[in-house]
């Protein structure tokens, strides 16, 4: 039983002495992206909502033939991705396991 306990010590404190270089990286991320917003990042913030805006509103003022358009596009582009995978399953359902 005693060897257990020893060997159960040993054993953590490598564990403690290998996860400590992957702690300090992850606290050295942590400071830098946990840190609080500066105020050039609000500034951001604001550019980055006014083009949302501006964008949003020239939704409405698409014609019917551009949406087609669009729609058609988007069709096509999803089609090709769809067939693209086939091709590479050599299989239509599924992937061979």
């Amino acid at each position: 039983m005693a060897g257990l306990v020893a060997k159960t010590k040993a054993l953590i404190t490598t564990a403690k002495a290998q996860a400590r270089p992957m702690f300090d990286e992850f606290m050295r991320y942590a400071k830098v992206e946990l840190a609080p917003p500066t105020p050039a990042d609000f500034k951001e913030l604001r550019g980055a909502a006014e083009k949302a805006k501006k964008a949003k509103g020239g939704l409405g003022k698409k014609t019917v033939s551009e949406v087609w358009l669009g729609a058609l596009v988007s069709f096509e582009v999803i089609s090709w991705f769809f067939m693209g995978e086939v091709i590479g399953r050599r299989h239509f359902v599924g992937y061979k396991v």
